[in-house]
């Protein structure tokens, strides 16, 4: 009696190969961890490889209408993953390229093949690699940045402990504000002391709950975080620049000199906290 046998179909690109039966993605004959949607694009990128998959395709074929989540996020994920599988890169594609507004194409030449496996009673092992180690798979770069991307637990907590700085200065300063107002006395007016310290107990009011918001934000892992944080990044800006003066406030104690170097590194804060924001939700710029 013959031995029952199956088609399985495979579509090859440079050491990649995709079964396609099997639900697989290998790289020289090593399986690589894509599964779920990021395969399923993938796989859908392949079938039509050389032509543009608009996003509101992959949404008909792979979200179906009474599926309730954020599409854009849930696809933008999906095309990093598959980047990371591949080693590719957004700004400089081998194999998966961004067209703006439009979707996506694979632009790399493939090879698909019929062929016949094994006995389905004797399968073939296939090597199985947890996933693409640094020396073999070269890491994706940002976008926009042009870096490699970090670890987003990395960002997400160096992000994190920036907002909590800030709130303990709001917290400290305003349980310290007769003591502000006794030091701004010593070299201004009654009434720009009086200023000063108003300006701090205001400021500070309104930057608890922002960083309180941020830190919840962040902690959580709001997947919208990076679009919000950039049509908020104007106002924190001038927060943070307005608290940057603080350290001359403690100039007699400390000097010069180091108030000078705290208020410059404050100055420089914010748009290290914006790189964070890029760099953690990155796939925010591809919707733009």
């Amino acid at each position: 009696m013959a031995v029952p046998q199956k088609n399985t179909r495979i579509a090859r690109f440079g050491v990649f190969e995709v079964d396609y039966s099997a639900g697989e993605l290998r790289k020289s004959g090593f399986k690589l961890r894509l599964q779920g949607q990021p395969f399923q694009v993938l796989a859908l990128l392949l079938e039509r490889a050389g032509e543009v998959v608009t996003r509101e395709e992959l949404q008909q074929k792979l979200w179906p209408a009474d599926t309730f989540v954020d599409f854009d996020h849930s696809l933008n994920t999906a095309i990093n993953k598959v980047r990371e599988a591949l080693g590719d890169s957004a700004s400089n594609p081998r194999f998966v390229e961004t067209l703006a507004r439009r979707g996506y194409r694979f632009i790399a030449p493939i090879q698909n093949d019929a062929t016949v496996s094994a006995p389905a009673s004797l399968p073939v092992p296939v090597p199985v690699h947890a996933s693409p180690g640094p020396a073999t798979t070269p890491r994706s770069l940002h976008p926009e940045l042009h870096v490699p991307i970090p670890r987003r637990t990395i960002t997400r907590g160096l992000f994190g402990l920036t907002q909590v700085m800030y709130l303990a200065f709001y917290v400290a300063a305003l349980f310290r504000i007769h003591a502000i107002q006794t030091i701004a006395d010593s070299f201004l007016p009654i009434w720009g002391a009086t200023a000063l310290a108003g300006a701090v107990m205001i400021t500070a009011g309104v930057g608890i709950p922002l960083r309180c918001y941020l830190i919840s934000a962040v902690g959580f892992d709001y997947q919208r975080l990076g679009e919000k944080f950039r049509q908020i990044f104007p106002f924190v800006l001038a927060l943070d620049q307005l608290w940057a003066i603080a350290p001359f406030l403690l100039m007699q104690k400390i000097g010069l000199g180091p108030a000078f170097a705290a208020s410059a590194a404050l100055l420089y804060l914010p748009f290290s906290e914006r790189t964070l924001i890029r760099m953690a939700y990155f796939w925010a710029s591809e919707r733009h």
